[in-house]
């Protein structure tokens, strides 16, 4: 019933985990932004869907999470019922609803044994609908992309697109000038250390906190990291038949996208994939994602790639991608230990901001590690010392520099001077007073 999970390849399919991990957390903000402006659904998604389709599926090395072809379509999903429905939280009920549709429909495909049949498509259609969905969102970024708010989807993104330009906002666009550039023009030699998307993501972050700060750049909008709520099924009566239409195409979607992607999986590492297994792990998948309020997903090519790169050979490397993600997404462990501390609102935030940033820093710095043994420059023994080394100097570092922050912030009381405290006990008593006895 379970995938093929095995603790003979631990360290590979350790790395390849936090490989795949670093590579989605920036995809999945942007998936969730994109979809409902929020970028929460996006990311539990992400951790949802990959650890269900690793636990259930059929391709060892397959990552699962939200992609661009699926957010598209479930985009356009939310835009419909938003238009009729009564209210806005309706209006994503129903849209919920039609992901866990979509997943029931992926179990009966799997059910039915029609796993063989979708990989039989011919490649011109397949290559014509992802080319369109790729030209979907890059007109959608096109906004985003000259620093300016989208609105009314393709068409109205296309139709306002005289006044985008007119508006172009210059530090933003240079921003994603050189974000694209770093995507584009890093040298093989680089790629072999880093992945360009996650070098483009550092610099670029660090160039909007340093040389555009004072640009007013706009980013991505807080969200609550608390765990998901359970999301009851909704239907209507006038958009029944519209719900399963649009169920029906996005379980179909997700099928394609994640039967191509296992193909991709066995080339790489030589072994055949059971796909009628795979489509019920990805149906058990997108539901429990809708379940929890998470956005649609499938095999996602570039992050299973990633993880077969980083020596991901097993299901385990797509449990430990999902594990990480859930401690960035959810730093379980600062709520564990500071729980019966008598912390207030504005000390809980700040742990909550210094815990994840911990851990994302921690997992970059095994990232580079596993990219110098692969390079030849470090042997495995050396590699090993190098990620404990780089976790405990992350811990450390994050250990001396919280408390100067927090004094910065006014978190807590800063250390008093010790002239101050002498002055104060001076001005206490008056000349020529005699302290009592304690013992009197």
């Amino acid at each position: 019933m379970l995938n093929r999970i095995s603790t003979s390849n631990l360290r590979g399919d350790a790395f390849g985990g936090v490989t795949a991990a670093v590579i989605a957390l920036p995809m999945a903000l942007a998936f969730g932004v994109a979809a409902t402006g929020d970028p929460a659904p996006g990311l539990w998604g992400a951790v949802i869907i990959g650890l269900v389709a690793s636990l259930f599926g059929g391709t060892p090395t397959l990552i699962s999470e939200p992609t661009g072809p699926m957010t598209v379509v479930f985009t356009s999903v939310i835009l419909s019922f938003t238009a009729t429905a009564p209210d806005k939280e309706t209006a994503m009920a129903m849209a919920f609803t039609v992901v866990i549709l979509a997943g029931l429909f992926q179990i009966l495909f799997g059910v039915f044994r029609l796993g063989r049949y979708v990989t039989q498509m011919p490649y011109t259609v397949i290559s014509g609908f992802m080319s369109g969905i790729g030209a979907i969102l890059v007109i959608l970024q096109l906004p985003a992309f000259l620093g300016q708010t989208a609105s009314g989807g393709v068409m109205g993104t296309l139709s306002n697109l005289p006044g985008l330009i007119a508006g172009i906002q210059p530090m933003e666009l240079a921003l994603a000038l050189i974000t694209v550039a770093i995507l584009w023009f890093t040298p093989a030699s680089v790629k072999r250390f880093c992945p360009p998307q996650l070098l483009a993501l550092v610099l670029g972050t660090v160039l909007s906190m340093t040389l555009f700060h004072d640009a007013g750049l706009k980013t991505i909008p807080p969200f609550n990291a608390e765990l998901p709520s359970l999301h009851v099924p909704t239907f209507s009566g006038g958009q029944l038949r519209l719900m399963f239409v649009d169920a029906a195409v996005l379980g179909m979607l997700g099928c394609i996208d994640a039967l191509l992607t296992s193909v991709v999986a066995d080339s790489l590492t030589r072994t055949e994939h059971n796909s009628n297994k795979e489509l019920v792990g990805q149906g058990l998948a997108n539901i429990a994602s809708g379940v929890f309020g998470g956005l649609p997903g499938a095999g996602a090519t570039m992050g299973t790639v990633v993880n077969i790169q980083s020596g991901g050979r097993t299901a385990l490397s797509g449990i430990v991608r999902a594990m990480v993600l859930m401690l960035v997404v959810r730093p379980i462990a600062v709520g564990v230990a500071t729980a019966g501390l008598p912390l207030n609102g504005r000390q809980r935030v700040f742990l909550g901001w210094l815990a994840p940033r911990g851990i994302v820093t921690a997992s970059v710095a095994s990232l580079f590690s596993i990219r110098l043994e692969q390079a030849g420059i470090l042997g495995a023994g050396r590699l090993q010392g190098l990620v404990f080394l780089t976790i405990l100097m992350t811990v450390g570092l994050q250990g001396l520099t919280a408390q100067p922050i927090a004094r910065a912030l006014g978190l807590i009381e800063p250390e008093p001077d010790p002239a101050d405290c002498v002055a104060s006990a001076e001005a206490a008593f008056e000349p020529g007073q005699v302290l009592a006895d304690p013992g009197q």
